[in-house]
């Protein structure tokens, strides 16, 4: 067998933003010829991660990775995202903080053939789009980034909030500036100027932030969304619901439909069941603060000795008492706009489909042809992000209180659920920006 010596990687495009799909062919290999596929990421954070699959190339030579299931390795499907997806982590982050950082990953490919030949190739995935520019907000009490799309504007805006990992969603929101909105990542714990913990959050805190979105960025036909990932998800539920007139739409990624306690995310000092959000000085009821049917064993313990914790079970417990339920119950029929839901059906944090489903069967109650849609990822769990990322960690230690815990799902699940979930993201969010403006245009000729 000839050993070819014209192999090459063609990648197209080579360098955009991350939910950009790629193109990723291997050429000039034999006919039938058998081709190692290896990537590599030097994260910014000083991770290292890796893939590696074995695929067969067609009678020509070419591989197309879209289309060609590799017989061995990392991944099993044709899917041209999986050698980022199906990346397994070699060494730790040196540097955690850059995580969640915007600079661009640069992915190494090397393609090898079973006589001989070698090719390499990269790609860059980015965070931000050319003409966005980004700064720190430290005005009127708040602390986050504001990310804001090229162009005069006025632009549509959305506010972005994490989940009880804390810090701030950088990445999300330099991707929605990137999609034409204003985008400001609003740190509400363990951020500059914030708390290290959730405990006793006031509501108005996010009230301001709203307030101050819509007077300084005069954002187009007054639109401004909300976004939030986990606790993150329960919290834009809660600000639509406690600010109707200041939430022109939700999105809710993998949220709850009831009121938690500060559960890992609180002070080391304070039971689980602590006070998380306060609202006028008093606090909201959770649904775990005294209440006879909680069980919390499933969130303490692993299912067998030496294996993260799958802690989704305990979270069904309080649910069994009617009372705590009503008392804690988020009151999403005030909700005024449309409300996005995604969750993962093997949720291993918390049942956020379950919940996903009592928010919208409550929108849907109400009677008045509320919008309400649940994008509902099968086999996925909590880990629904972004897309072309590594997917394989799906046991990570919570951010605040370091215990190993199982997110559920697969890296494939979680891997397609973000791609998928983040396309609808942006597409229910221009339909609703549409909505918004043709609402405002229908009053100003009545």
């Amino acid at each position: 067998m000839t050993r070819p010596s014209h192999a090459r990687i063609d990648i197209d495009p080579a360098d955009a933003l991350i939910d950009v799909p790629r193109d990723i062919t291997l050429r000039g290999f034999n006919g039938q010829e058998r081709v190692t596929l290896t990537a590599n990421l030097n994260h910014p954070d000083g991770s290292q991660w890796e893939s590696q699959a074995v695929l067969t190339a067609d009678a020509d030579g070419t591989v197309i990775v879209a289309d060609t299931a590799p017989v061995s390795g990392g991944w099993i499907v044709a899917d041209a995202t999986a050698p980022v997806w199906a990346m397994q982590r070699l060494r730790a982050p040196t540097h955690p903080a850059w995580s969640e950082g915007i600079a661009p990953l640069d992915v190494t490919l090397t393609a090898t053939g079973q006589y001989g030949a070698r090719a390499r190739g990269q790609y860059t995935l980015r965070f931000l789009a050319p003409g966005v520019t980004h700064r720190p907000v430290r005005e009127a009490g708040l602390s986050g980034t504001l990310y804001t799309p090229e162009g005069p504007g006025p632009h549509p805006a959305v506010l972005v909030l994490a989940g009880s990992g804390g810090g701030t969603h950088e990445q999300r929101a330099a991707l929605y500036a990137a999609h034409g909105y204003a985008a400001l990542a609003l740190g509400y714990f363990k951020a500059p100027g914030r708390p290290d913990h959730i405990d006793d959050t006031p509501l108005e805190y996010f009230e301001s932030a709203l307030q101050w979105m819509h007077d300084r960025l005069a954002p187009k036909d007054g639109f401004v969304a909300v976004s939030g990932v986990s606790r993150g998800g329960e919290l834009v539920l809660l600000l639509a619901s406690y600010f109707p007139a200041l939430v022109s739409a939700v999105v809710a990624y993998v949220p709850s439909a009831v009121v938690h306690g500060t559960l890992r995310a609180g002070h080391p000092d304070k039971p689980r069941d602590a006070t998380a959000w306060t609202w006028r000085g008093e606090p909201l009821p959770n649904v775990w603060r005294d209440n006879p049917d909680t069980d919390w064993h499933a969130f303490e313990h692993p299912p067998e000795p030496g294996q993260p914790v799958r802690q989704a079970p305990a979270f069904h417990t309080p649910l069994r008492n009617a009372q705590a339920v009503a008392r804690a119950r988020i009151p999403v029929e005030r909700i005024r706009g449309p409300v996005l839901l995604i969750s993962g059906t093997d949720d291993g944090f918390w049942p956020s489909t379950f919940y996903s489903d009592k928010v919208a069967d409550s929108l849907h109650q109400r009677g008045d042809g509320a919008i309400v849609e649940h994008f509902r990822a099968e086999g996925a769990g909590h880990a629904i992000g972004l897309p072309q990322l590594p997917a394989t960690l799906i046991a990570k230690p919570h951010p605040v209180a370091g215990q190993l815990l199982d997110g559920g799902g697969t890296a494939l699940a979680n891997a397609r659920a973000s791609v998928a979930s983040w396309a609808r993201v942006v597409d229910f969010l221009a339909e609703a920006v549409q909505r918004s403006a043709s609402s405002l245009a229908g009053r100003a000729t009545a």
